[in-house]
């Protein structure tokens, strides 16, 4: 996950700052240069390094700082509330057209995810509640309009194309088929190079001519470090960009260029791509991203990502069970599969504050596999009613799921254990909607005006 040699850094910092007590100026000083190796290790610019370090130590060597009763704190808010600043303090929304339909035209260099990242803002764009459509402009490299179909088809969009005729001739045809059959966002998938040039950037601006675009919108692949910014600036250049969506951001990657593009460009960055599925692909909040950075957690959008993998419906059937007291291995089956939806194990936790402290051993997503494996292994019957699998039962079912006898038993004494707790928390719910309505009925049943001390009218 991209930040995690920062975060960890910076962790240690705070908490030798934490170890001191008292601040002076010279602890204040020291912990700032590590906090700049810290940032320039990430790949951070060094302009922007320098630049947040003046700014963090100009606040944090305040006489209010350094004579609070928690200065460690202080400049642990001061760090963040400056990270935030460095990303870009408001949520940047996107330009939508006040007469559809809304051109978003996508670029970037070849390799950095662009077609991929088209059909997940198609895809994220629908949910929301819009007809978007998806555009092949990618008329060179091997295969792009295939792709693009592909994706689209996935992400349940539909994909206009016109072959490998002139892109700004189908751009165009595009933009008033949309017209006509009600698509009110249009996504232009658009050619990338393996390098900037002149040729690219020619036909990139005759289509924005053509098309006159809401938003042009860059993509960048994060694991490029230094050059993503570097791109980001030569087409700002040439294109004058709106925004950037930052690619591959849950890889092994230092993350700087997430921390200089928009200091660099002044262009915010609006979406993430958190994966390689269509849904891990996330609107971009600066907060949030510093509270990860900080190791505070991400748990907003943990639950906004739970909204859009779990039903209402399911959840409520999935309650009343729980009050039921009926949760067989089926219901178990059904949550693993939803959790799964929303990501690896690892990137759920790391949303919980102090999560980036676990060990990445505890959070192999093979327990998954292995747990459906066991469980499909068993009968509807079995599934339904646990405690009739006898060792017989047990035998067969680990032969059937390539799993030992010993990996069964581990299942079933957890899931009998689930169950217990279930039911505590049920019956206490009970004893509580008991306690509530005996005091209602009591207050419901009490003379006030009996009461000692009440003067009577």
């Amino acid at each position: 996950m991209a930040f995690e040699g920062l975060s960890e850094k910076l962790s240690n910092v705070f908490k030798k700052l934490k170890s001191h007590g008292r601040l002076t100026e010279s602890d204040v000083k020291e912990a700032m240069r590590e906090v700049r190796l810290a940032l320039l290790e990430a790949d951070v610019s060094y302009k922007v390094v320098k630049d947040f370090v003046a700014r963090v130590s100009d606040r944090a060597v305040g006489e209010d700082v350094l004579s609070s009763l928690t200065p460690a704190q202080q400049v642990i808010k001061i760090v963040n509330e400056e990270l935030i600043d460095l990303m870009g303090n408001d949520n940047a929304k996107l330009n939508l057209a006040s007469k559809p339909p809304t051109v978003i035209m996508m670029c970037g260099l070849q390799g950095s995810g662009k077609t991929t990242h088209s059909a997940k803002l198609a895809k994220y764009l629908k949910n929301e509640g819009h007809r978007p459509m998806l555009v092949a402009c990618d008329i060179y490299r091997p295969a792009a309009i295939q792709q693009l179909q592909v994706v689209g088809e996935k992400a349940g969009v539909k994909v206009f194309e016109m072959g490998q005729i002139d892109p700004v001739i189908i751009a165009k045809q595009a933009v008033r088929y949309a017209k006509d059959y009600g698509h009110d966002i249009v996504i232009l998938d658009t050619a990338g190079r393996l390098h900037i040039d002149t040729e690219l950037m020619e036909e990139l601006q005759n289509i924005k001519s053509a098309t006159q675009p809401d938003e042009i919108m860059l993509v960048v692949d994060a694991m490029t470090g230094q050059d993503a910014v570097n791109v980001a600036k030569a087409f700002d250049d040439a294109l004058e960009i709106h925004s950037v969506l930052m690619s591959k951001l849950d890889s092994d990657t230092r993350g700087g260029a997430a921390l200089s593009v928009l200091a660099v460009t002044n262009k915010p960055i609006k979406f993430v791509g958190m994966g390689e599925k269509l849904d891990e692909f996330e609107k971009f909040h600066p907060k949030r991203m510093a509270s990860r950075i900080l190791g505070m957690g991400d748990v907003l959008t943990l639950i906004e990502r739970a909204e859009t993998v779990i039903d209402h419906k399911d959840a409520e059937k999935l309650t009343r069970k729980l009050q039921e007291q009926s949760f067989d291995m089926n219901d178990l089956l059904e949550q693993v599969k939803q959790i799964r939806k929303m990501g690896s194990l690892k990137s759920i936790v790391s949303m919980f504050p102090g999560g980036d402290k676990i060990d990445d051993s505890a959070l192999d997503d093979r327990q998954f596999d292995r747990l459906e494996a066991i469980i499909l292994s068993m009968t509807p019957a079995e599934r339904a009613k646990p405690s009739i699998i006898n060792p017989s039962r047990k035998r067969r079912i680990a032969k059937g799921s390539g799993m030992k006898v010993e990996d069964v038993n581990r299942l079933l004494k957890q899931f009998e254990q689930m169950q217990k707790v279930m039911k505590q928390f049920t019956n206490k719910g009970k004893k509580q909607k008991a306690m509530f309505r005996q005091a209602k009925r009591s207050i419901a049943g009490m003379n006030f005006d009996a009461m000692p001390g009440k003067k009577k009218k």
